[in-house]
C-alpha cells in the first residue's frame, strides 16, 4: 500500500519534499497545509494537490502519515496533533526543540501504535553509506579520533525571513547540528556523553537578504558558536564544531581518524560526494559515488552554485516500506530522540560549563545497501 502524505508547512523545504514526492515508490503526496492559506495555495498549484486548513489536513481520510515541515518551534504541536488523530508522522530537523517535548512524541507515538520518523535522511544517502561501509569492513579500524566542523557567516544574508535562526530552539547547534550528529551516530553508535563550551558571536544580526526583513536588525538570542567533544560509547572522541560567526574557513565536514586508516566523509548536508581514504599512507584516495543510487547528481539550485544529490523524502520512503515490510524504519523516532538529546546535552554543557551525559540511546540505523535503495525508487 502507497502511504498517503499530506504536507504541513509550504515554507522553502517544501519545494524539494514536493519534487521529490513522485520520485519514490512507497508514498504519494495527496494533501498539503500551512497556516497562511496563500502558502499552500500557492504549492498545491505548482505540484498539483489539493490545499486545506491544518485542521481539515488531518481529518482527512486520504492522509495516514503527516510530513511536518514547519519551523522547529512548531515541530513539538504538529507532531502531536497529527498522532492525537492517528497518523503516523515524518519531522523535519529537529524532532522538537527540548527533550521534554521529544520524549512526548515518541511516546505519544509508541502508544498510538503509529510511526514517528525525523530528518536529517540524507544519512541514508550514498555518501554516509558508503562511508559506513568502509568502517563496517573494518578497513578504517577503530576510530580513535576525529572532527565535525559546520562553519559560516549565519542565514540573515540569504534567508528571506531569518529571525527564528536566532531564538530559542533554533542556532548552530538545533538548525545544522542535525546532520553532523545523525551522521556520526551512524558511523560511530550512539554518543555517551559530551562537553562544550560556547558563546554568542554578535549580539545582533542585520537582515541583508531580500525578503520582507531586509534591512531589520535581529537580537541574537542563542549561542552562535558551540565547540564540543563527543564521547562514544564505542570509544571514539569527535571534536564537534559549530558556527554562525566564521567568515572562511579549511576545515572538512567530517574527518575520521582510525587505527588502519583515515577517512574523510563528504558533505553530510546532502546525499551524495566523495569519500576520502588515506589507508596505511599519508596519501588521500578518493572514492566517487555519483554513479550509486542516492548519490547521482539531482538538485540544481542556483544556477552558480554546485550541483548535488538531493533525495530529501527518502526516509519518509523507507519508513513507507518498514510499514509495509513489517520493520523499524531507519530514522526513527528513537533514533531522533537521541540525535536530539546530543545536541540540547551540547547547549547545557556550553551554558553549565560542565559535561553531561547522555540517557538517550539508541541502535545505529541499519545499512542500506544498493539493492535496497533502488527498490525504493
Amino acid at each position: 500500500m502507497v502511504m498517503r502524505v499530506g504536507v504541513i508547512g509550504c515554507g522553502n523545504i517544501s519545494d524539494i519534499y514536493l519534487r521529490n514526492g513522485s520520485f519514490f515508490r512507497d508514498y504519494r503526496v495527496t494533501a498539503v497545509a500551512d497556516l497562511r492559506p496563500e502558502a499552500a495555495k500557492a504549492q498545491g498549484e505548482k505540484y498539483g494537490v489539493p490545499a486545506y486548513g491544518v485542521d481539515e489536513l488531518l481529518k482527512r481520510d486520504d492522509v495516514d502519515t503527516v510530513l511536518n515541515l514547519t519551523v522547529p518551534a512548531a515541530h513539538a504541536e504538529v507532531c502531536l496533533k497529527a498522532i492525537e488523530a492517528g497518523k503516523h508522522v515524518h519531522t523535519e530537523k529537529p524532532l522538537a526543540t527540548t527533550l521534554e517535548d521529544g520524549r512526548r512524541i515518541v511516546a505519544a507515538a509508541r502508544a498510538k501504535g503509529v510511526r514517528v520518523g525525523a530528518a536529517p535522511d540524507t544519512i541514508l544517502g550514498a555518501g554516509i553509506q558508503h562511508a559506513r561501509a568502509l568502517i563496517d569492513a573494518g578497513r578504517v579500524g577503530s576510530i580513535v579520533t576525529g572532527t565535525a566542523t559546520v562553519l559560516g557567516r549565519g542565514m540573515e544574508h540569504w534567508h528571506p525571513n531569518p529571525e527564528f535562526f536566532f531564538k530559542p530552539g533554533a542556532g548552530p547547534v538545533l538548525d545544522m547540528g542535525p546532520y553532523y550528529i545523525a551522521a556520526l551516530v551512524t558511523l560511530l553508535g550512539p554518543v555517551r556523553t559530551v562537553s562544550a563550551t560556547g558563546k554568542i558571536g554578535r549580539a545582533q544580526r542585520l537582515v541583508t537578504a531580500e525578503g520582507p526583513m531586509k534591512g531589520k536588525t535581529i537580537d541574537v538570542e542563542v549561542l552562535t558558536t558551540v565547540n564540543g567533544l563527543l564521547s562514544f560509547a564505542n570509544g571514539a572522541e569527535v571534536v564537534f564544531m559549530t558556527s554562525w560567526d566564521v567568515w572562511a574557513h579549511g576545515q572538512r565536514p567530517i574527518e575520521l581518524h582510525g587505527v588502519n586508516a583515515s577517512l574523510r566523509v563528504p558533505d553530510p548536508n546532502f546525499f551524495g560526494g566523495t569519500i576520502e581514504l588515506a589507508e596505511g599512507t599519508n596519501v588521500w584516495s578518493e572514492i566517487a559515488t555519483t554513479d550509486a543510487v542516492f548519490g547521482r547528481i539531482n538538485w540544481p539550485l542556483k544556477p552558480a552554485e554546485q550541483k548535488v544529490a538531493n533525495y530529501r523524502g527518502l526516509g519518509l520512503a523507507d519508513m513507507g516500506a518498514a510499514i509495509r515490510e513489517g520493520r523499524q524504519h531507519r530514522t526513527n523516532g528513537d533514533f531522533a530522540l537521541h540525535v536530539l538529546a546530543v545536541m540540547l546535552g551540547l547547549i547545557e554543557s556550553a551554558e553549565a560549563h560542565r559535561p553531561v551525559g547522555i540517557s538517550e540511546s539508541c541502535d545505529s540505523p541499519a545499512p542500506l545497501g544498493e539493492t535496497e535503495a533502488a527498490s525504493l525508487i
